[in-house]
């Protein structure tokens, strides 16, 4: 893990084949992630792991394998190696093709224990975002803006978590695929019955992935639409209060004038005229638009 330059060196003497660099193991393209040289399985993907804030992130990961040894090379803290490595310690495997498959096996492991906690996750956002409220609840702006935000945000980190392990689903499937699939007479048959299962279980996991993938793009898509509906209601009443304050304005407006020929500056009652008048023109607008339910 992230070894330097005379480490890798060392490795590759050990192990006696030749070690991709990080350049090398980060490439994208078909025949980059998998080939063979001289006997020996280059295989790369990328691998989804939690870094140090939590957050769902890709390193790239190699596996160099040959008949008798197997090296991994990896960029970042991934807890599956790590535990791979204390059961092996315990258990050694028959061969490097055991060890190669059981690693993998164990990455499949992780991928569904992850999917499975993103699929719980996605569940709680959609009861949270189609939450029935009682009539008489009424939630305040700023707390609903907030639920919003922190909905989106949820949302929003779940569907880079399912990206992440689109990537590494197709890295993985592309590797076994390319293993199961070879004529290397070394490797052992029931090696390549265990990556036919292991196939299985990456194409099933792929499909759940797409399911949950679809169900954040619905997500996402509600909790627009309630963002959308709570913009609504601001410009709803945003409209109310100017048409209200518009016949009030021009009542003002009106008797603001100040011209000597105006017949209500003799009127006895003239002032309380022109206040009823202004009350009663904020009383009707705000009467029709409660019958119209907008308020």
């Amino acid at each position: 893990m992230n070894a330097t330059t005379g480490e890798r060196d060392a490795a590759a003497q050990a192990a006696g084949f030749a070690l991709p660099t990080r350049d090398d193991i980060a490439e994208i393209e078909s025949s980059s992630r998998v080939s063979t040289a001289d006997g020996v399985f280059y295989l790369n993907s990328p691998i989804s792991y939690r870094d140090a804030e939590g957050r769902s992130a890709l390193a790239p990961v190699g596996f160099a394998l040959s008949e008798h040894r197997l090296v991994t090379i990896r960029f970042a803290e991934m807890p599956v190696f790590d535990k791979f490595a204390e059961h092996f310690a315990q258990r050694p495997c028959g061969s490097s093709a055991e060890a190669f498959a059981g690693i993998i096996e164990a990455l499949i492991d992780r991928l569904a224990d992850v999917l499975e906690h993103i699929a719980a996750d996605l569940d709680m956002l959609s009861r949270q975002t189609f939450r029935v409220e009682d009539a008489g609840q009424r939630r305040s702006t700023r707390n609903a803006n907030r639920n919003l935000r922190r909905t989106l945000t949820s949302i929003g980190q779940s569907g880079d978590a399912i990206g992440n392990l689109r990537d590494t689903l197709l890295g993985l499937t592309r590797i076994v695929a390319y293993t199961q699939q070879s004529a290397a007479a070394w490797l052992p048959a029931a090696i390549k019955e265990r990556l036919a299962t292991v196939r299985q279980d990456l194409a099933s996991l792929n499909d759940y992935d797409q399911q949950l993938s679809a169900k954040t793009s619905f997500l996402l898509d509600a909790v627009m639409g309630f963002i959308s509906i709570e913009q609504n209601n601001i410009f709803k009443v945003l409209t109310v209060v100017s048409v209200v304050g518009i016949p009030p304005t021009f009542v003002v407006g009106l008797y603001g004038m100040n011209f000597k020929n105006m017949p209500e500056y003799d009127w006895a009652w003239g002032y309380q005229w022109s206040w009823a008048l202004i009350i009663v023109s904020i009383v009707i607008p705000l009467v029709w638009f409660r019958l119209k339910d907008w308020i």
